[in-house]
């Protein structure tokens, strides 16, 4: 699919959405070898997507099946805690996962993440404040981040600092049924 961000390539099997590729595909680039083209079975997903860019919709509902380690799972799911517009540190998001000292850990999981956007890692900085890493680029990253605070009605450099969260708001939580952060049927790619 296009967006502001440029061309996304999305793929689902029969749990849910599984991957979320930024950029041109290129070798390399992370895109899969074989695409099975079914936009149909990844519909609710891209109008999610295309809502979220125009800042229509804030929290994205749609079943997800993110592969990673039993450690990256759980960072995973302490991103997808921070809310829209919010940021929070590597540090804080390891404090969250109950490891407190493996900050470079929470920043090696964070850049694995295989659905970046759904599961916001846009939102996590340095302590510092800055922007740093960002597997689809600190471009994007940046977008991404002035995207939320405009729909909010603040720019990124405005409040930057209130927007960061407490380690206490994040707390390793599971989230409820009626908060999936986790959907698409069967296996199909589109781009």
């Amino acid at each position: 699919m296009s967006s502001p961000l440029g061309p996304l390539l999305l793929a689902g099997d029969d749990v849910g959405l599984c991957a979320v590729h930024m950029g041109e595909r290129a070798a390399g680039s992370g895109w899969p070898e074989v695409i099975e083209p079914d936009p149909a079975s990844l519909r609710d997903v891209i109008e999610q997507l295309e809502a979220y860019f125009i800042g229509d919709l804030l929290t994205f509902d749609v079943p997800l099946h993110p592969v990673g380690t039993q450690f990256q799972r759980a960072v995973w799911e302490a991103v997808a805690a921070i809310p829209y517009g919010a940021t929070s540190s590597y540090a804080e998001i390891a404090r969250a996962v109950g490891r407190p000292s493996a900050f470079r850990a929470v920043g090696l999981a964070n850049g694995r993440n295989p659905l970046p956007i759904i599961i916001p890692c846009h939102r996590v900085i340095g302590s510092s404040g800055s922007l740093t890493g960002y597997a689809g680029g600190l471009g994007r990253k940046r977008h991404l981040l002035d995207l939320e605070r405009r729909t909010l009605g603040r720019g990124y450099q405005d409040d930057l600092g209130l927007a960061t969260l407490d380690s206490a708001d994040l707390g390793p939580r599971r989230l409820a049924p009626e908060e999936p952060i986790m959907a698409v049927p069967s296996p199909r790619t589109v781009t």
